[in-house]
């Protein structure tokens, strides 16, 4: 942690701002350590105030206090009972922080006015800054690294204790529950994101909500699925049949498999997200499913389970080591269904290395 403040500050020596004020919980933790969540973007468990020398700060309530002393060690503690703001109207003045960076795409406009307001009086100067500590977080330590795959061995884990399990007849929520419960059962912390599980037609929303529909033997079934362990998640996507799969969706398959190891075999230290992205598009393009593949190729999985780099056409930004990213083409064909097949990659010094080991779903 403390590597990571003193990038922190070293960026706002360089910027001439004497602080910053983080609220991202997933920034908060990455910095602090403090595992405390947010119930949602208006109610905050702590935020972390940064100061471009010294100790750094975390403000919490009573609810968090023990959780917040055992998680910090670098930090000093401060409570408020009168909220957050009043204690920065203290604390500001006290330490001598004239010029104040937050988190522009997150710090709410609401709270952004309120600290205009009281920052006026005591010649408070806003800085909005973007990504600064998004940035940072891209590349993963080694440690990070052996988190990440210990949640995405979990994750597969689960998917083989209840594959067998899946019947016909079952529907999407009730296939989306036990995947889930299992999670939990096995240790995770709690899904990553609210399990997809999209059968038959259902499969042509990328992003379907599991509903009432009943599995039917012979129709493709996207489940895609992730946790959370130790704090770092993972995310997985896989196709499966139950029964005997007709030709169209055997071709399909094998199709989003080609692109899919395409964009993997390019992954390296310097090549665009862009490049990675066309690798995959282009093949399944050719195959005339251009416009039945209208997302981004992929994205980078951490403390968040979207976060940077994305593998889109539009992102220039060259790889780097320690990166981890998803890749995870589909075809979405309406009426009918979608194929989708994801796997999570490391970039290395070297290429790229697949960090999902479960090779079952290549049976279909």
């Amino acid at each position: 942690m403390i590597n990571r403040i003193s990038h922190i500050q070293h960026t706002l020596s360089h910027r001439k701002i004497d602080a910053i004020l983080i609220s991202q919980p997933d920034n908060r933790r990455y910095l602090s350590g403090f595992t405390a969540v947010d119930h949602n973007i208006t109610e905050s468990s702590g935020l972390l105030l940064i100061p471009q020398r010294g100790t750094p700060h975390l403000l919490t309530d009573f609810r968090y206090q023990i959780q917040a002393e055992r998680d910090t060690t670098d930090f000093e503690i401060h409570l408020y009972q009168r909220g957050v703001f009043s204690l920065l109207k203290k604390l500001l003045p006290q330490l001598g922080i004239t010029t104040l960076a937050i988190e522009a795409n997150y710090f709410l406009h609401s709270k952004y006015l309120t600290l205009a307001k009281l920052g006026t009086p005591l010649g408070l100067h806003l800085i909005a800054l973007d990504d600064t500590i998004e940035k940072l977080r891209q590349t993963k330590s080694d440690d990070e690294l052996a988190s990440i795959q210990k949640s995405v061995s979990l994750n597969e884990a689960v998917f083989q204790h209840v594959l067998p399990q899946i019947k016909a007849g079952q529907t999407e929520i009730q296939v989306s529950q036990i995947l889930e419960n299992t999670m939990r059962q096995f240790g995770a912390e709690r899904p990553s994101f609210d399990t997809i599980v999209a059968s038959g037609p259902n499969g042509a929303l990328p992003h379907a909500v599991p509903g009432p529909r009943q599995l039917r033997s012979g129709e493709p079934i996207i489940i895609d699925m992730g946790l959370v362990l130790a704090g770092y998640c993972s995310d997985m996507t896989r196709t499966i049949v139950l029964g005997t799969p007709d030709t169209e969706t055997i071709t399909l398959f094998r199709l989003v498999r080609r692109a899919q190891l395409a964009a993997i075999e390019g992954l390296k230290p310097g090549v665009s997200a862009k490049k990675i992205d066309q690798a995959a598009r282009s093949i399944i393009a050719e195959a005339g499913h251009g416009p039945n593949f209208g997302h981004a190729l992929g994205h980078g999985v951490g403390l968040a389970v979207h976060e940077s780099p994305s593998i889109n056409t539009r992102n220039r930004k060259l790889l780097r080591p320690g990166m981890v990213v998803t890749i995870e083409p589909g075809i979405y064909i309406k009426g009918w269904g979608g194929i989708r097949l994801e796997n999570m990659v490391v970039i290395t010094n070297t290429g790229h290395k697949v960090l999902n080991q479960d090779t079952s779903f290549l049976d279909l």
